[in-house]
């Protein structure tokens, strides 16, 4: 089984940026990639950065150009840095298994205004 830890969501001004950070505990050997998804009350999570053990990325069109998904291995984690902040962008952040997420963690808050 895999847990995912996030941390470093805050507030952040419009055009602002912040780091947010996915430590991963347990069969990482196991992992195809890693997906941030964030989620606002009400609606679905969605889907907002990917990427696979091969390097390949995926990035959501209201995010792209703007956030940067990568890795370290070293340190187990997947980092989502986020600049060009929007206010829309305020949410819940998870990171999980992708494609398919597996048990969900706790999440960081993520607010972005003025």
């Amino acid at each position: 089984q895999v847990q995912f830890v996030e941390s470093g969501g805050g507030l952040a001004q419009p055009g602002g940026s912040l780091r947010l950070s996915c430590v991963i505990f347990g069969r990482i050997f196991s992992i195809y990639g890693v997906g941030w998804y964030r989620q606002t009350p009400g609606k679905q999570r969605e889907l907002v950065a990917t990427v696979t053990t091969g390097g390949a990325t995926i990035y959501a069109d209201s995010v792209q150009g703007r956030f940067t998904i990568f890795g370290d291995n070293a340190k187990s984690t997947v980092y989502l840095q986020m600049n060009g902040s929007k206010p829309e962008d305020t949410a819940a952040y998870f990171c999980n298994n992708y494609p398919a997420p597996d048990v969900w963690g706790q999440g960081t808050q993520v607010t972005v205004s003025s």
